[in-house]
C-alpha cells in the first residue's frame, strides 16, 4: 500500500508540473538516422543498427538498435530503441528539457506513449522517477512506475522554487567608460 502511495505521489508531482510537451513536436515527421538498416517488408518491420538517432521536432531518441514496425489491426507505428542505455529527450513548451533513459524505450506514436524498461529513469524540471519500468503518456502527462524483485520505485521531488534557484544570476553590465 505504501508503494502505491509513493507511485501516486511521484505521478502527481510530475503531472502537476507546469510543463507540457510541445504540440508542434507531435505533428512533425519522424526522422531516423542509423549506420545501417534491414527491412522485413512482409512483416512490416525495419531494424536500424547503430548508433541510431530518431528525431520528431524537439524529441530525440538515441540507441544502439531500433526496431520500427506497424501493427496490422490499427496501423499504429511503434519504435523500440535498445541501448545501454537508450535515451530520450524533449524540450517542453516552457523551454525546459525532459529526459528519460532505460535499456529499452518503446515509443508508440499513435497514443504518444513511452514505455521505459530496465533501469528506467524519467526526469523533468529537476524531479526524477526511477524504477524497473515507467510508462509515460506524453500528451496526457500520465505516469506509472513499477519495480520488481524487491526493488523500489524512487521519486525525487524538488521544491517549488528549485527552478528559480538553478538559473544563473544575471550578469552585471559594466558601466561604460566616459569618452575623453
Amino acid at each position: 500500500m505504501k508503494l502505491n502511495k509513493l507511485i501516486l505521489a511521484g505521478a502527481l508531482a510530475l503531472a502537476s508540473l507546469n510543463a507540457t510537451a510541445k504540440e508542434n513536436d507531435l505533428l512533425q515527421e519522424v526522422k531516423i538516422s542509423a549506420a545501417s538498416q534491414e527491412a522485413d517488408i512482409k512483416n512490416n518491420q525495419v531494424i536500424f543498427n547503430g548508433p541510431v538517432e530518431i528525431t520528431q521536432g524537439s524529441i530525440k531518441i538515441k540507441a544502439d538498435e531500433l526496431r520500427a514496425f506497424s501493427k496490422e489491426n490499427d496501423g499504429g507505428k511503434i519504435l523500440i530503441a535498445v541501448g545501454n542505455p537508450a535515451t530520450y529527450s524533449q524540450v517542453m513548451e516552457n523551454g525546459r528539457p525532459a529526459s528519460a533513459s532505460a535499456k529499452e524505450i518503446r515509443y508508440e506514436l499513435s497514443n504518444r506513449t513511452l514505455t521505459l524498461i530496465g533501469n528506467a529513469t524519467l526526469e523533468q524540471e529537476g524531479s526524477q522517477v526511477t524504477g524497473n519500468q515507467i510508462r509515460y503518456n506524453i500528451e496526457l502527462q500520465q505516469l506509472i512506475a513499477e519495480s520488481k524483485d524487491g526493488d523500489r520505485v524512487i521519486t525525487i521531488i524538488q521544491p517549488e522554487n528549485y527552478q528559480e534557484e538553478q538559473q544563473p544570476p544575471a550578469k552585471e553590465q559594466p558601466e561604460q567608460q566616459e569618452q575623453q
